[in-house]
């Protein structure tokens, strides 16, 4: 008995040993789950907090308008007009083919806008509402409104739209806005979260692209409290977009409206620019495009009509266009080989209608000859035997050099698309691009602006700015931001004696003045607005030795493509410089001819600020100025500018 009392003791104690054990195996668990339930509860109850919000808000963004473009006097030449426009969403239209047919007979929707729509709508989310037409009229968006009833998820709706109130003008400079492509978000290191919204516009070319992220401002956000099915339930909150920021650009939109004008008829660009400041008044490059046709995606059929158009007019030519400058170059042949002192100001070349130079003959333009030339005459009758002879004697090293200074070679520093460096010809440019060593007759053919010598009318702009103030100024395109002034730097003093820059400007007083200039026909009769200028004509085309001995066939007997390009520089008044102008005519013919009379026309609306008296061209001319401009009025090209001002 004594020994199963002794058991039964014994397990007794086990088991109670065993229940302390678990009891406080228990407590100790409990004790964990305790610590860790008050550290979620307590300790990180904020961070418990905001990911439970996040299931049930989300943050949206607003996008912000856009910042408006004004010329230097306060006119918009890039706005935001009202966008009046449809809005679908799939997850309330029920049958979204039945919703879209009865809409259409409301509203004429464009076949293809409604097949990108569509396609978009059934990429996205239901809940997601998608355009389906915009730029509409009140009208259209009044009848949705009344027929809301049965057109289930069809909501009218009020964006901004870009808009650009001088259309074709101002085409070339501002550039124009389209939907965000796949393309551009590829071009991004890190993409704004705007570019995302479906159809958001951001610019393509111009200052709108260059300038982009100045102009499309900061989005704002909204914070909205969806149910489990993402839809909208109510606003929370929201915190303001940041609009862009506004831009006032140098250009003159009278001059340029002017311009455009004038060159309409051509294939052209020509650039003014202030002398003592490096403000471009005016950029105009023709033929134009409307800009407001890419704003929504122009069709095929215009797209395709601008792409195959000869004079392309999507192509920028005062900065994109690079050409043979021909006898505009002469200038800087002559300051080069005068610097060097390898000729001197009063040293004449005989000039017999040719050079030759290992046993090749680089003729003159005038076959028979000038006869003896010194600098004046020869930039004044612009003789190319002389240049030939000041080429060779300075170097094209030398005249590259001094060309570069005077902003030849040098890709300007401007808020546009494609701005072009051009080609300014050396001994080292050679070798390092063609891998080749300078031919001697190389030489003589940049000495006139043809062979490797390529520029831009912005380029040409820029060195006649320099040759009439004789400093370094700079190219400027945007006046303020924000109603901010730009500052600018303040030019430096051309490294060229005062006395030869006096002996280059007399000479080209003397083209556009002298009895046998090449531009008198051009000349400017009002005082105290008399032009100094240079003619230049650029082959596109070789001559034939055989060409050269029956006559050198006249360029209206060619076809166009095949007809020299024409060249004009010039600055006036000629004693107080205050505007330079350069001017390209494709395919024109010669530069005095084809370039010189617009110039002309386009520097006398700079100086006088409207259109010119008829007191300012000589007597001959007036009645023939008078009808031009008659044209161009009726062209209803003139009145743009005055209705924009008057606004």
């Amino acid at each position: 008995m004594s020994r199963v009392q002794k058991e039964i003791e014994e397990a007794a104690g086990l088991v109670t040993r065993r229940g302390v054990i678990l009891g406080g195996m228990q407590l100790g668990f409990m004790g964990l789950l305790g610590l860790r339930m008050r550290q979620m509860q307590v300790e990180e109850a904020e961070s418990y907090r905001l990911l439970a919000e996040e299931n049930r808000i989300n943050v949206r963004l607003i996008p912000p308008s856009r910042g408006i473009i004004y010329d230097r006097h306060g006119v918009a030449v890039a706005q935001n007009a009202q966008n009046y426009r449809i809005i679908i969403v799939r997850e309330d239209a029920g049958n979204v083919e039945e919703t879209i047919a009865k809409l259409r007979r409301l509203v004429s929707l464009e076949e293809n806008d409604l097949e990108r729509s569509l396609k978009e709508m059934y990429r996205r989310s239901p809940f997601v509402p998608i355009t389906l037409a915009d730029q509409l009229r009140w009208e259209d968006i009044a009848e949705v409104a009344v027929n809301a009833p049965v057109l289930p998820g069809i909501t009218p709706d009020v964006g901004l739209s870009r808009e650009y109130p001088l259309g074709e003008d101002f085409a070339h400079i501002v550039g124009y806005v389209g939907p965000v492509s796949d393309y551009d978000l590829s071009k991004i290191e890190d993409p704004d979260p705007l570019l995302q919204i479906p159809k958001f516009q951001i610019g393509k070319i111009g200052v709108e692209t260059k300038l982009e992220s100045d102009l499309r401002g900061r989005a704002g956000t909204r914070r909205i409290e969806v149910n489990a099915g993402g839809r909208v339930m109510r606003e929370l909150g929201r915190v303001d977009h940041i609009p862009g920021r506004d831009m006032q650009l140098t250009i003159d939109h009278g001059l340029q409206n002017y311009a455009q004008a004038r060159l309409s008829d051509e294939s052209a660009g020509s650039v003014v620019i202030d002398v003592e400041t490096g403000e471009l008044l005016a950029m105009a490059s023709a033929p134009s495009f409307d800009p407001n046709l890419f704003v929504r995606g122009i069709s095929s059929k215009n797209y395709n009509a601008l792409r195959d158009n000869i004079y392309k007019p999507l192509f920028n030519k005062t900065v994109q266009g690079l050409y043979p400058p021909g006898s505009t170059f002469k200038m800087m042949t002559g300051l080069a080989a005068l610097r060097a002192g390898v000729m001197g100001p009063g040293e004449t070349v005989y000039c017999p209608g040719h050079m030759t130079l290992g046993g090749r003959r680089f003729h003159c333009w005038k076959r028979g000859g000038h006869g003896w030339m010194d600098l004046n005459n020869a930039i004044t009758q612009s003789c190319d035997v002389y240049f030939y002879e000041a080429a060779q004697r300075a170097g094209v090293d030398r005249l590259a050099e001094l060309s570069r200074e005077f902003g030849l070679g040098e890709r300007h520093d401007l808020p546009l698309s494609a701005v072009r460096e051009g080609i300014v010809p050396s001994t080292k440019w050679k070798a390092q691009v063609r891998g080749e060593r300078w031919n001697p007759g190389e030489t003589l053919n940049t000495a006139i602006g043809q062979g490797d010598v390529l520029a831009s009318p912005l380029q040409l702009a820029v060195m006649t700015a320099r040759i009439a103030s004789g400093k370094t100024i700079k190219p400027r395109l945007i006046k303020s931001i924000n109603g901010v002034e730009v500052p600018s730097e303040e030019a430096a003093t051309l490294n060229v004696p005062s006395n030869m820059m006096a002996m280059i400007r007399r000479a080209m007083h003397n083209v556009s003045n002298g009895r046998r200039g090449t531009a008198r026909r051009s000349r400017i009769v009002a005082e105290g607005f008399e032009m100094a200028g240079k003619t230049g004509t650029s082959q596109v085309r070789n001559i034939t030795a055989a060409e050269r001995a029956r006559g050198v066939t006249r360029n209206d007997q060619l076809p166009w493509n095949r007809r020299d390009h024409g060249l004009f520089v010039a600055y006036a008044p000629f004693d107080k410089p205050k505007y330079a102008i350069a001017t390209i005519v494709e395919h024109g013919g010669g530069g005095s001819s084809a370039a010189a009379p617009p110039s002309r026309d386009i520097l006398l609306y700079a100086l006088y600020g409207d259109v010119p008296p008829l007191e300012a061209y000589p007597s001959d001319q007036r009645e023939r100025i008078r009808a031009q401009h008659e044209e161009m009025v009726l062209r209803r090209r003139l009145t743009a500018g005055k209705k924009a001002s008057r606004a």
